[in-house]
């Protein structure tokens, strides 16, 4: 696949998701989590390339939100989006110093440090005037929480496109729920976005069962292509009466 048709596959499925959910509306200001991977990149590249011939107007701020992790590279992250020309806020924080510190044994790390960014992005999206945060996860991370719910938690549940924020103010949006993992990665060699390492210090030793997920769903892929596609359209074809019902 050419450079070009990936970029219109992309953007004709977050057009769609935008339209599905009503993700964007008329004078939006929206918050972008740049993290400096690669589903914030391709995500804050694509909604702006909508942006522009959107029958809507709406605005984009980059938002990117420094844990305090050592090593990890802001000026990287800022040096692009200066040179692209974005509207953007980078923030410092102490998120490493509270986890190191308050985190309680047995505690999962990930979801400590995702709570204490929550909480910064819902505040500077105040500051910056914006009703709605946008966040890039794509169809596999969909997916495969859907799995970790039923596996591990025994709900069914994955996450919503389009959801009001813990704090009642701010609408979370996430535009890319039709886009598989596999396209973002080639998009963003393509693209060269200057993608940084997280620099978190239990990277890669503590999502154990979200990789047990995805190697799960990719190894089902070689005997049903489609299942990744079938999987996302399940979550909007739910049959209640199908399903334990309490009240019954």
């Amino acid at each position: 696949m050419t450079q070009q048709q990936l970029y219109r596959r992309i953007k004709k499925q977050t057009g769609r998701a935008i339209g599905d959910f009503n993700l964007i509306e008329e004078g939006d200001r929206i918050a972008v989590g740049v993290s400096g991977g690669k589903d914030s990149y391709t995500l804050l590249h694509i909604l702006e390339e909508l942006r522009q011939k959107a029958p809507v107007k709406f605005e984009l701020v980059a938002v990117n939100v420094d844990s305090g992790f050592p090593g990890f590279r802001t000026e990287v992250i800022e040096s692009y989006l200066q040179e692209q020309g974005f509207e953007y806020r980078m923030e410092s924080t102490d998120c490493y110093e509270t986890i190191e510190q308050k985190i309680r044994p047995g505690s999962s790390y990930c979801s400590f440090c995702a709570r204490l960014r929550r909480g910064v992005l819902y505040r500077l999206a105040s500051e910056l005037g914006c009703n709605k945060i946008a966040l890039g996860h794509h169809l596999d991370d969909f997916i495969e929480t859907l799995l970790l719910n039923q596996f591990y938690i025994g709900t069914l549940a994955a996450m919503s496109p389009k959801l009001l924020a813990d704090n009642g103010k701010h609408t979370v949006i996430r535009p890319l729920v039709y886009v598989e993992e596999s396209d973002i990665i080639q998009y963003s060699r393509l693209y060269g976005f200057p993608i940084i390492c997280c620099s978190c210090p239990v990277c890669g030793t503590v999502d154990q069962k979200r990789q047990r997920m995805k190697q799960l769903i990719t190894s089902l892929a070689t005997e049903i292509p489609g299942i990744r596609r079938s999987m996302i359209a399940a979550l909007g074809n739910v049959q209640p009466r199908h399903l334990f019902n309490e009240e019954e």
